[in-house]
C-alpha cells in the first residue's frame, strides 16, 4: 500500500511539473511578442528586431551580376523591372549589369520614363509632408522633418550611402541600412539597393541616363 501511494504521489508531481512547463511562454515566445517600428515599411514589426550588426551590413542577399540583355537598350540605360525586383545597368547593347532592388509596397507601385537628374554621395533624407502625416496617423509615430546624411547616421537615415534622383519626381534610387529587404515591396516608391550595389551603380551611371520603370 505504501509503495502504491508513493507511486500515486510522484505520478500526480509529475503531471503537475508538465502542466506548469507547458503554460510557461517559451523563450522564442518572448522574441514573438517583441514590437518594434520599421522604417523600411513605414509600419510596426512583431518578432525580434535585427541587431546592429545586420543594420551596419553594406552587402545585398542578391549578388550582382553581368548578364544578356536586350539589345533595344543603348549603353548607360537604367532599366527598372519591379515584378521582378531586379535593375539593369546597359553595359553595351546586349549587356547588362544585373542587381536584385527594393521597390514600392502595394500602393506604391510607379512606372514612367525619366532621367537622372542629379547624384549625391551619403544623402540626406526630408520625408514629405504627406508621409509624415500618414505615419503618424496610421502608425502613431512622428518622424523627423529632417536625417543628415553620413556614415555616422546610417543607422537612422534610410537613404544609405549613395542617391540618384529620379527626373522631377519625389523617387530615387538610394541604398538602405536594411539589406534583407532588398528583393521586396516595401519602400514607399523609391528603389533600394544595398549600399555596395548602391556604390557600384553610382560609379557607372551618368546625370542625365535614361531611367526606365516597368
Amino acid at each position: 500500500m505504501f509503495l502504491k501511494m508513493t507511486a500515486l504521489r510522484a505520478t500526480l508531481t509529475g503531471l503537475a511539473v508538465a502542466v506548469a512547463a507547458s503554460m510557461m511562454p517559451a523563450p522564442a515566445a518572448y522574441a514573438a511578442a517583441e514590437r518594434w517600428y520599421d522604417i523600411s515599411s513605414m509600419s510596426w514589426k512583431e518578432g525580434r528586431k535585427p541587431s546592429k550588426r545586420r543594420y551596419m551590413s553594406d552587402k545585398s542577399p542578391i549578388r550582382k551580376r553581368m548578364v544578356r540583355f536586350d539589345k533595344q537598350y543603348s549603353a548607360g540605360t537604367i532599366v527598372i523591372d519591379t515584378d521582378e525586383r531586379r535593375l539593369y545597368f546597359v553595359t553595351k547593347r546586349g549587356r547588362a549589369m544585373k542587381y536584385g532592388v527594393g521597390v514600392g509596397r502595394d500602393g506604391f507601385e510607379w512606372n514612367g520614363t525619366h532621367k537622372i537628374t542629379r547624384k549625391a554621395k551619403w544623402p540626406s533624407w526630408t520625408p514629405p509632408q504627406e508621409m509624415i502625416a500618414r505615419v503618424k496617423r496610421e502608425q502613431g509615430i512622428k518622424l523627423k522633418s529632417f536625417y543628415k546624411g553620413g556614415p555616422k547616421n546610417k543607422r537612422v537615415n534610410p537613404m544609405g550611402a549613395r542617391g540618384l534622383y529620379i527626373g522631377s519626381t519625389i523617387y530615387r534610387i538610394h541604398g538602405t541600412n536594411q539589406p534583407w529587404t532588398i528583393g521586396k515591396a516595401m519602400s514607399s516608391g523609391c528603389i533600394r539597393m544595398a549600399n555596395d550595389d548602391v556604390s557600384d551603380l553610382y560609379e557607372r551611371a551618368k546625370v542625365g541616363a535614361k531611367v526606365i520603370v516597368r
